[in-house]
């Protein structure tokens, strides 16, 4: 039976990765090809879907702003270029979404904020802030800062990083080729484009080649990578030619590209990540707690009566009845001590207590496993 394609107007949580290439030419930003994407980010919030751009292109503008050449810059002058270039990138976003009332929000992360388990935390609960409240996230990486990044980085990975942190069902490649080829199509006539991947396998991955643009970092290998991270986030991924104007309305209408199709969907996967990782402490929860746990709700600090262990925001914790029997696992919002301080008040108690505004939830019910 022939795998069944992702459609992209189906999608409920959508981020949209946008190359340098298709951004930025050498007359500077394409406003047209921008505001046509406009059209299709506003298309796609008026059916339900909740969007996230992950847009390249700041060193690209900056650079040009700056005079600087083409071709591979020393660190300080790279950063330069972003710190030029992000501002002007945001601005664009902003000018050509706001006058369909659609609110837009800079985000600037490194993929530290991924890997580290508190910053992952704080930049998820931003992000599900933001699309809670109607905005679309413009998120880059913070090339000024960041240098692993500018030398090696794309936000091809990025961008796959961001779709599982934000539980995205489908993420979209827009790049300077129309899908993932046998070989590189400019050099091997003979290269054939896979429709959809099912399985990443290693005949797949020697099949990748190195990048084909002058300005973008990604090829094809980077896409690769970003496309095992979504995948096993249950995030489904196509890559697909993006220089045409509304690309989303073309890959709808059956435009070539290539999908790579996820393992399960992005909470399966999320849950057991969770389950998966090894508890540094314990939470006893009373008999309230275990009923709305039962129903899907977070867990207040109201309902938690002990605190044992050591751990850190972000870390996991065994959460208990008043048995002590387990009922699941949890990512914690608090450290242990703030928990202990916290435990059995109400959530409008918690600056009095920690002497600062803290999260309603000691632990979040996307953050956690019950059963």
């Amino acid at each position: 039976m022939a795998a069944v394609k992702p459609q992209v107007g189906q999608a409920q949580r959508l981020v949209v990765k946008i190359g340098s290439a298709l951004l930025v030419g050498a007359e500077g930003l394409k406003t047209d090809w921008l505001t046509a994407l406009a059209m299709d980010v506003v298309a796609a919030k008026k059916r339900g879907a909740d969007v996230v751009l992950v847009s390249s292109g700041s060193i690209a503008l900056g650079r040009r702003v700056l005079g600087l050449p083409l071709g591979p810059l020393p660190l300080e002058q790279s950063q330069a270029a972003a710190a030029v270039g992000q501002i002007r990138l945001a601005r664009a976003y902003e000018e050509i979404l706001a006058p369909h009332g659609v609110t837009t929000a800079q985000v600037l992360v490194t993929l530290e904020d991924t890997d580290d388990r508190r910053r992952y935390l704080n930049s998820r609960a931003t992000m599900e802030t933001l699309l809670s409240m109607g905005v679309v996230p413009i998120v880059n990486e913070n090339d000024t800062v960041a240098t692993d990044e500018i030398r090696f980085g794309d936000n091809d990975r990025l961008a796959a990083q961001i779709a599982v942190t934000v539980g995205a069902d489908q993420l979209i490649l827009l790049s300077d080729v129309d899908g993932f080829y046998s070989a590189n199509p400019k050099e091997d006539p003979t290269a054939v484009r896979f429709e959809v991947v099912e399985h990443i396998t290693p005949e797949i991955e020697a099949m990748a080649g190195d990048p084909i643009s002058g300005l973008s970092k990604g090829g094809m290998k980077t896409k690769l990578l970003a496309a095992k991270t979504a995948v096993a986030g249950g995030c489904a991924m196509a890559i697909m030619e993006g220089s045409v104007s509304r690309p989303l309305t073309a890959l709808s209408e059956g435009a070539n590209c290539t999908w790579f199709l996820p393992e399960g969907d992005p909470q399966a996967a999320r849950k057991r990540w969770i389950a998966a990782m090894k508890p540094r402490g314990e939470v006893i929860v009373d008999a309230g707690a275990v009923g709305a746990l039962a129903q899907g709700k977070s867990l207040l600090p109201a309902g938690v009566t002990k605190v044992t262990g050591r751990f850190g925001r972000g870390e996991p914790v065994t959460i208990a009845g008043p048995d002590g029997a387990a009922l699941g696992k949890g990512l914690v919002r608090y450290t242990a001590e703030e928990a202990r301080t916290i435990a059995g008040h109400r959530s409008g108690e918690i600056e009095a207590l920690l002497g600062y505004p803290g999260r309603a939830a000691l632990v979040h019910r996307d953050d956690m496993v019950i059963g």
